[in-house]
């Protein structure tokens, strides 16, 4: 397949610590369940620390916190996703989001999600934000059998564009280790978003590029997208 036109560039999104701070409202809810339960509650920072993976590694990784009886878990994911389906109340829009995603669509890339997070709460922050009408695709934790960083949901959300998974021409931006190993094993170059909810140095990650600013992000697509097709998936380079 011929690459696709520079301004046809597919442009790739995780969700959470990456367009949007949804931590307060996954701690609002991980608190709820568990003052409902008669348990200790965790700090933000904590709950904050813990997000990425999708739910059940949330969950995993507060019962280990708070020696909660593996028996137990399902029982409190539950109560927490029956709070977390529609909790947008407490999420904002990271600055300069919604003008970098109105740059984006109005220069022809096609734009999709890719997130673990399920797929009730992705369609209501989306719909909250008023963001859902700019993804030609969404894939959410649930829609496959695997999750990030298993590079079977970024190539799918690359195929749902337009672009071809055998050798796939695309762009993701994130910020965790969970997307940086995810576009590393699916062969897209990862912009990495610094802002977000990544945890360590950004130099143990593999990433094309890093940037703190939405407003510098169509700028650095741009320069991706101009890359040769053979080193279009290279190897990382240093944050710019």
């Amino acid at each position: 397949m011929m690459p696709a036109p520079q301004n046809r560039l597919p442009v790739i999104f995780d969700l959470d610590g990456t367009l949007v701070d949804s931590a307060p409202d996954i701690h609002a809810s991980v608190n709820a369940t568990l003052r409902e339960a008669r348990l200790r509650t965790l700090p933000l920072d904590r709950v904050r620390s813990f997000i990425g993976g999708g739910v059940e590694m949330l969950w995993a990784q507060i019962a280990a916190e708070l020696g909660i009886d593996p028996a137990e878990r399902s029982r409190l994911l539950a109560a927490f996703m029956s709070r977390y389906h529609h909790a947008t109340q407490l999420t904002r829009l990271f600055d300069g989001v919604a003008d970098a995603l109105s740059v984006l669509a109005g220069r022809g890339h096609p734009l999709g999600i890719c997130t673990n997070k399920p797929a009730i709460a992705t369609r209501a922050v989306l719909d909250h934000f008023d963001l859902t009408r700019l993804f030609g695709a969404v894939i959410s934790g649930d829609s496959l059998a695997v999750k990030k960083p298993d590079p079977a949901p970024l190539l799918a959300a690359i195929e749902a564009l337009g672009g071809d998974p055998r050798d796939p021409r695309a762009v993701f931006v994130g910020d965790s280790a969970f997307d940086a190993n995810c576009a590393r094993n699916a062969g897209v170059p990862l912009l990495l978003f610094t802002g977000g909810y990544r945890h360590g140095p950004t130099n143990l990650l593999p990433h094309h590029a890093g940037f703190d600013d939405f407003s510098t992000l169509p700028a650095l697509i741009a320069e991706t997208a101009a890359l040769d097709p053979i080193a279009f998936a290279g190897d990382p380079v240093a944050d710019r």
